[in-house]
C-alpha cells in the first residue's frame, strides 16, 4: 500500500470515528507531548513540580470539549499556556495545545471568535518568548509561524468542508431537478399515449357502430352490402388492433426489433379511403403545395388529428360528406377538416376536440374549431415545417 493511498484511508477513517473518542485521544497526545519536557528535562533546567504539570495538563486536557465549546477551551488554553511559560522558564518548545485550539476555531468558530483568538495568540507568545534569555530571532520567526500555519490549515478545513456542503447540496438540487423532468416526462408520455389510444379505439369503435346499425337493416334485402358491413367491422377491428399493438411495442421498446413506425401524413390517403369504404361517408383529399419533411411529432400529429376529426364526423356530425385539405405553405402545413354536418353540442367540443388542440399544441402548433363559412363544421390546425427547411428558405 503507498503512502498516499494510506493516509487518505486513514483521513477517512478519522472524519466517520466518533469526535468524542477522536478529541479525547488528541487531548492525551498532547498531554504526554507536554510532558515531555519534564520527563526528559534538557540539561536540567526545567524543574520538576506538580503546578508546572498541573499548569502543562490544563493546555491539553480541556481539549476534550474543543467540538462542542471550542471558544470556551480556546480562552481556557491560551490562559494556561503562558502560566506554563512563565512557571517554567523558558516556555515549551512548541504550544501543542495552542496549535489545537487555534486550528479549531479556524475550522468551526464565527469569523470574530477567530480573528480575537489569533490576534491575541500572536501578542502572547511574542511576550512570552520575551521571558527566554537569549531568545533568538529565529526563535521568534518558528513560534509565530507555527501559530499561523495552524490557524492557516483550520482555515483551509472550513473552507474544503463550505465546498463539500456546496457540492452536495447542488448534487441533491440536480437528483430532486432530474426526478421533476423525469416525472414531467412521464405525465406527458402517459398524456401522449392515452391521446393515442383514444384516437385509436374512438375512430375503430365508430367505424364499427356504424357498420354494425347498418348490417341488420339490410342482411335480408341485400346480403352482398350486409357482408360488406361486417367485412368493414372485422378491418376496422384488425386495424384498431394493429395499431394498439404499434403502441404497446413502443412502451416495451420493441420498435428496435423491427415494429412498424408511427403513422404520418403519407398514411393518411389510406385513413380516407378506410373511413370512406366503412362509412359510406362521401370523403375527399386534397392537396395544394409540395409536400415536404416534417418533424416526427408533428406528422404524427397530422395523421392523429384527421383521424380523430373523420371520428367525430362520423360519431357525431350526421354528415355525408367530409373534405381533408392540406395546405403546404413555406413554413408550416395548414391541415383543414371540413364536413357539411352539425358541430358539437357541448361547448368547447369533448375529449376529441381538446385532444386535437393539445396535440397541435405539443409539436408547436395550434388548432382552431368551429362552424365552416357554409356551414358544418371545420377543424383548421397548423403545424410547424421542418428547422432545416425554414433555414434553406431563409
Amino acid at each position: 500500500m503507498s503512502p498516499q493511498s494510506w493516509f487518505a484511508r486513514a483521513a477517512a477513517r478519522l472524519r466517520t470515528a466518533n469526535p468524542h473518542v477522536v478529541d479525547t485521544a488528541l487531548a492525551a497526545l498532547v498531554l504526554f507531548a507536554v510532558s515531555l519536557q519534564w520527563i526528559f528535562p534538557d540539561e536540567g533546567d526545567d524543574p520538576l513540580s506538580p503546578l508546572g504539570w498541573l499548569l502543562g495538563a490544563a493546555t491539553a486536557v480541556p481539549l476534550v470539549w474543543r467540538r462542542r465549546h471550542p471558544f470556551a477551551t480556546a480562552w481556557v488554553v491560551s490562559a494556561a499556556t503562558p502560566a506554563m511559560a512563565v512557571h517554567h522558564a523558558p516556555p515549551p518548545d512548541v504550544v501543542w495545545g495552542g496549535l489545537v485550539v487555534l486550528y479549531t476555531l479556524a475550522a468551526r468558530s464565527p469569523v470574530w471568535q477567530r480573528r480575537l483568538m489569533l490576534a491575541g495568540w500572536l501578542a502572547g507568545t511574542t511576550l512570552t518568548m520575551q521571558h527566554k534569555e537569549h531568545a533568538l530571532p529565529f526563535e521568534y520567526a518558528f513560534h509565530l509561524l507555527t501559530v499561523l500555519c495552524a490557524y492557516g490549515l483550520g482555515t483551509l478545513a472550513r473552507v474544503q468542508r463550505a465546498y463539500t456542503t456546496a457540492v452536495e447540496d447542488r448534487a441533491r438540487r440536480l437528483e430532486r431537478e432530474r426526478a421533476a423532468d423525469t416525472a414531467r416526462a412521464l405525465a406527458q408520455e402517459r398524456a401522449r399515449i392515452a391521446r393515442d389510444m383514444h384516437d385509436v379505439l374512438a375512430h375503430a369503435v365508430s367505424l364499427m357502430v356504424v357498420q354494425a346499425e347498418a348490417g341488420p337493416v339490410v342482411v335480408r334485402s341485400d346480403p352482398d352490402r350486409a357482408e360488406a358491413s361486417f367485412e368493414a367491422i372485422a378491418a376496422a377491428g384488425r386495424d384498431a388492433m394493429a395499431q394498439l399493438r404499434r403502441i404497446l411495442g413502443v412502451l416495451k421498446e420493441e420498435q428496435r426489433s423491427g415494429t412498424s413506425p408511427q403513422p404520418c401524413v403519407a398514411g393518411l390517403p389510406g385513413l380516407v379511403r378506410r373511413v370512406a369504404e366503412s362509412t359510406g361517408l362521401d370523403v375527399e383529399l386534397r392537396t395544394r403545395g409540395e409536400p415536404y419533411a416534417m418533424p416526427p411529432d408533428a406528422e404524427v400529429a397530422a395523421y392523429r388529428v384527421t383521424q380523430e376529426a373523420l371520428t367525430n364526423t362520423v360519431k357525431h356530425a350526421y354528415a355525408s360528406r367530409a373534405t381533408v385539405e392540406l395546405d403546404w405553405a413555406e413554413d408550416h402545413l395548414i391541415l383543414t377538416v371540413t364536413d357539411d354536418g352539425r358541430g358539437p353540442t357541448t361547448p368547447g367540443g369533448g375529449h376529441g376536440l381538446i385532444g386535437i388542440r393539445e396535440r397541435a399544441t405539443a409539436c408547436g402548433g395550434s388548432a382552431e374549431t368551429g362552424p365552416g363559412p357554409d356551414g358544418g363544421f371545420r377543424v383548421v390546425v397548423r403545424l410547424p415545417a421542418t428547422a432545416g427547411r425554414q433555414a434553406a428558405l431563409g
